[in-house]
């Protein structure tokens, strides 16, 4: 037991746990900023991320994605590259995709083990940047902000509220602000997500359910200074759409018969309910070849069969694939 300490402290003087990145003043933090047609604040958001990380003394990038603008914004972020191009990166668009094909396109793009998004329309306090920072430190994988107090239109203000605790309620994680496009991550976080469509504001709920740490912190909202808001009631449509897909994604891609296969026997026994009433009161006398409820009972009997057929080539189709090791997520692997 006498040398139990001398086998022990060699093993520990050496640094096999890495240091954490939320800390490391080696490690390189990207900040992407998705955009289309701000024009008129991205000469103050620059000069904003960059005196924060001068104060902070962390080195660091800035991803902008110009996504499709129509305005003077990518001859603004040509002149920010020309001038800085050691911490500047600059994607364009030809055409607008939408704010998750932009940050997936930053995500690809930055180095960082640290990404921080946010807005460009100076909403979002670059000042802010630390906290998050400090919150990660303590051992959140993601941290979302929560504008608590909202510089918006009052419709938008009351369905951002409702839409936050429908999507809350199905994630079985409580975030005030889902869709608050300020936030941070560890970068393994990206690297296993897949996002695409309208995915990016479901990004906490997809990353919560592989297992991450998600938290989040209370972030000052500041009333637009230029252009003018991107959002539009076309998106609550699309919006519920996604949510429908990331709850496939994340609690029945991999046994989809548990869902198919209870709504289809839901639907198969209760057309077989209603013929069985049917056929008794045809055994007593009863005419019932006229009656609607006759088709109903037959036409949900079929339709059950094949909603759980769907469920089984679905389990089928997962059979077949090959095993993927992003099924398990490992965080740490000490050798």
């Amino acid at each position: 037991m006498d040398e139990l300490p001398e086998k022990i402290n060699p093993l520990l003087a050496q640094n096999l746990v890495p240091p954490d990145p939320a800390t490391d003043p080696d490690a390189l933090i990207s900040v992407i900023v998705p955009l289309k047609n701000e024009e008129g604040t991205l000469i103050m958001l620059f000069d904003k991320v960059w005196d924060v990380f001068r104060k902070i003394e962390r080195e660091y990038e800035i991803v902008f994605i110009d996504d499709g603008s129509t305005d003077g914004s990518y001859g603004v972020l040509q002149d920010l590259y020309r001038q800085h191009p050691d911490i500047v990166r600059v994607i364009k668009f030809r055409m607008n995709k939408g704010k998750a094909a932009a940050l997936a396109a930053g995500f690809k793009l930055a180095e960082g083990e640290i990404i921080i998004t946010m807005d460009a329309d100076l909403q979002d306090d670059p000042s802010e940047i630390p906290r998050f920072l400090e919150a990660l430190a303590k051992g959140a994988d993601l941290i979302s902000g929560w504008k608590k107090v909202r510089h918006d239109p009052l419709h938008k203000v009351i369905f951002s509220r409702f839409w936050n605790w429908i999507v809350s309620t199905a994630a079985g994680l409580r975030l005030h602000d889902y869709n608050c496009g300020f936030k941070a991550y560890r970068k393994e976080v990206l690297n296993e997500l897949h996002i695409y469509g309208d995915l990016h504001r479901y990004i906490p709920f997809l990353a919560k359910a592989s297992g991450y740490v998600v938290s989040e912190i209370v972030v000052e909202h500041h009333p637009r200074k230029s252009g003018v808001s991107k959002y539009g009631f076309g998106r609550v449509f699309r919006g519920f759409f996604d949510l429908f897909t990331v709850i496939m994604l994340t609690r029945f891609r991999r046994n989809p018969l548990h869902l198919f296969g209870w709504i289809g026997s839901v639907l198969f026994i209760s057309g077989v309910i209603i013929n069985v009433w049917l056929t008794w009161i045809w055994m007593h006398g009863a005419s019932i070849g006229s009656r609607p409820l006759l088709i109903m009972g037959v036409l949900l009997m079929v339709v059950g069969v094949q909603i759980f057929t769907i469920g089984l080539i679905g389990e089928m189709i997962n059979s077949l694939k090959p095993s993927d090791q992003s099924d398990h997520p490992i965080k740490t692997i000490l050798k």
